[in-house]
């Protein structure tokens, strides 16, 4: 799939359908874009699979290496991000699932022993599986698997992916590989929430100028205290996480729709065009009229 690809990812709404909760995105990062995936949560869990580079992965407060061949467990909720680690190439894929569209009709012994503690996170996924171990291995030939058969969708492949999901569960379950994530401290989840306040808030006003202390008002903190909390929590300034998600904005309406680029910036938030396209190549690694130009040679090519 396309860059596009990455505003669907991080988009707070439904992955997947009513019926058949699970979606699959593919997104290659090129040469010098530093955030891979903005800072963001949604209510569905999410395995990360990296296939080329190598990303500096956050999930709530942890920070941790993952390179090619490996894969990062989200659960539902968590605040999760991705970075380049040397501004390299990255390539990675990602699935995102409601976990109860594993639940049985029943409460049966699979609903029991397995997707009920999913679901809790008593019994969840391990965080970082570096395919290290043979389970590791294993968890990723099914990983493997199930993001082939979302790539192909040939005829039932909706119960090829749960069935590679409930084999996942039985590899953890075999090995006692669980982690429980079930409890937070009270401090961790006031972060959290903290921080989720504001990244809606912008996200739901990027349009219009905002002010940090329209961002600080919303915790309720000190414009400083509040600098210095978002920095820690996102590794950005608020300005520096608020354009990035304007110029994200802007390359999906670059890419769907014949706009002047003049318009869109104006669009996203941006007053002056040449503020634009600086921000823009910082971030995206070329300016907005390379953008659009490269996807339309790679739609062609396709």
């Amino acid at each position: 799939m396309d860059r596009s690809m990455r505003h669907a990812l991080h988009e707070r709404r439904m992955h997947g359908s009513g019926d058949f909760p699970l979606a699959a995105y593919g997104l290659d990062i090129g040469a010098g874009e530093m955030v891979v995936v903005e800072c963001h949560w949604h209510a569905e869990a999410e395995f990360f699979y990296v296939k080329e580079g190598e990303t500096l992965f956050q999930v709530d407060d942890d920070y941790f290496p993952v390179r090619a061949g490996q894969a990062v467990f989200i659960d539902g909720g968590d605040i999760h991000a991705a970075h380049s680690l040397n501004g390299s190439p990255c390539s990675f894929q990602a699935i995102v699932f409601d976990p109860h569209m594993l639940d049985s009709s029943s409460s049966d012994a699979v609903q029991q022993k397995l997707v009920t503690p999913l679901v809790e996170r008593r019994r969840t996924f391990p965080r970082h599986i570096q395919g290290v171990s043979e389970w590791e291995i294993g968890l990723l030939g099914w990983l493997h698997n199930l993001i082939e058969c979302c790539g192909k969708q040939e005829p039932g492949y909706e119960a090829a992916a749960k069935g590679c999901l409930y084999f996942m569960l039985q590899t953890i379950a075999a090995e006692g590989r669980y982690a429980d994530r079930s409890e937070t401290t009270p401090e961790e989840s006031s972060r959290r929430e903290r921080l989720k306040r504001s990244i809606s808030y912008i996200q739901q006003n990027y349009r219009r100028p905002i002010r940090i202390r329209e961002l600080a008002d919303q915790i309720p903190m000190s414009e400083g205290q509040f600098f210095r909390f978002f920095k820690s929590m996102t590794r950005q300034t608020p300005i520096e996480y608020l354009n990035a998600y304007r110029v994200n904005q802007a390359a999906e309406l670059l890419l769907h729709s014949e706009r002047k680029i003049a318009d869109i910036a104006l669009d996203v938030g941006f007053d002056h065009i040449s503020y634009f396209v600086k921000v823009f190549r910082r971030t995206m690694g070329c300016s907005p009229s390379e953008y659009r130009k490269q996807h339309k040679a790679d739609s062609a090519v396709r």
